[in-house]
């Protein structure tokens, strides 16, 4: 005898207004010597934090992401035509991330700090939400309800009754929780090296995620 049972794919969506601001760095060199190299990396990350720490933040608050020292070769063609590489010295990169509630004033005073460090970071700026675990705990919530009222009413065109959950069914993943307002500064206004003034309002977030429920049916 067949199993009787019911599944169901139940979607949760969330919409939520962005609380925080992220701002990611990137500072590089080169050098032909490592040792230089490195006091070059290191002088252009104390040089930020300080600008940075300068209106208010603290030394903690600047975070390494990710840190990189690799070795570089120049291609070039020997006498004979033959392609060779020579050792071209030491790129280094360091990578920081910098978090802060979302306020439009201290988001210019953080620019300006920045661009005043005379580093020329590449960075981003990201609008993302503090409490991660609260919207996906929404979502899941919601996506169970989904799927319940989904069950309920094919239940009740088919003329069955629905009986206890067998099975749940979920794949655990990060939520992207970023806004998809983009904003772009090119070196000449960084250039200014003063507090940028501005109103954004970013986008909300919009995210959805998928659960599947599996019923018995009597």
């Amino acid at each position: 005898m067949s199993e009787r049972i019911i599944t169901v794919k139940g979607t949760g969506n969330v919409s939520v207004n962005p609380d925080l601001i992220i701002i990611t760095m990137s500072l590089t060199t080169s050098r032909f010597d490592y040792s230089q190299a490195m006091e070059r990396i290191a002088a252009k990350t104390e040089s930020l934090r300080n600008a940075l720490i300068s209106i208010g933040y603290e030394g903690k608050d600047l975070k390494t992401t990710d840190f990189n020292i690799r070795t570089k070769y120049d291609d070039y063609k020997d006498s004979k035509g033959d392609w060779k590489q020579k050792f071209a010295g030491y790129s280094c990169s360091h990578d920081l991330k910098l978090e802060f509630d979302l306020d439009m004033k201290r988001f210019g005073e953080t620019l300006g700090a920045i661009s005043a460090s005379t580093t020329s970071p590449q960075f981003e700026i990201a609008f993302s939400v503090k409490d991660k675990n609260a919207v996906q705990t929404e979502l899941l919530e919601r996506a169970v309800f989904n799927a319940a009222d989904k069950a309920a009413i094919l239940a009740k065109a088919s003329g069955v009754t629905l009986g206890a959950i067998r099975n749940i069914d979920y794949s655990w993943g990060e939520l992207k929780l970023y806004s998809h307002t983009k904003t772009t500064f090119n070196e000449m206004v960084l250039e200014e090296r003063r507090p940028f003034l501005m109103n954004i309002e970013p986008e909300d977030i919009k995210v959805n995620d998928t659960v599947t429920v599996t019923w018995d049916i009597q």
